[in-house]
C-alpha cells in the first residue's frame, strides 16, 4: 500500500504559477500510475491529469491543457503538478492518486488528504 502527500499549495493571483508536488511513501511510487483530481466549492471532484509509471505518457482535462504539466521523479518518490497561468476557477482542494493500472475512467485506489490551491482575480 501506498502513502500519499500533497504539498505546495497557497494563495495566488491570476496569472500565477504554483507548483504541486505529491510524495509517496510505503511502496516504491513507479508501480504507480499517478493522477491530480480537484474538488471546488460544491462542485463534484474532477479529474485533471494522470501520468503513466514511467512518465512516458499522460493526458489532461481539456480547461488545463497547455497550463498545466504533470511530471514525476520515481528516483524521489515524486510527482509534481506545474500550473501556469492560473485562473480564478482553477480554486480549488488539490489531491494526488495512485494507482497499479494507467488510462482514462480508472478508479484510483490511493489518495492523498489534498491541498488547497486558492486563485484570486
Amino acid at each position: 500500500q501506498v502513502q500519499l502527500v500533497e504539498s505546495g499549495g497557497g494563495l495566488v493571483q491570476a496569472g500565477d504559477s504554483l507548483r504541486l508536488s505529491c510524495a509517496a511513501s510505503g511502496r516504491t511510487l513507479s508501480t504507480y500510475a499517478v493522477g491530480w483530481f480537484r474538488q471546488a466549492p460544491g462542485k463534484e471532484r474532477e479529474f485533471v491529469a494522470a501520468i503513466s509509471w514511467s512518465g512516458g505518457s499522460a493526458y489532461y482535462e481539456d480547461s488545463v491543457k497547455g497550463r498545466f504539466t504533470i511530471s514525476r521523479d520515481n528516483a524521489k518518490n515524486l510527482v509534481y503538478l506545474q500550473m501556469n497561468s492560473l485562473k480564478p476557477e482553477d480554486t480549488a482542494i488539490y489531491y494526488c492518486a495512485a494507482d497499479a493500472r494507467f488510462g482514462r475512467g480508472v478508479a484510483f485506489d490511493y489518495w492523498g488528504q489534498g491541498t488547497q490551491v486558492t486563485v484570486s482575480s
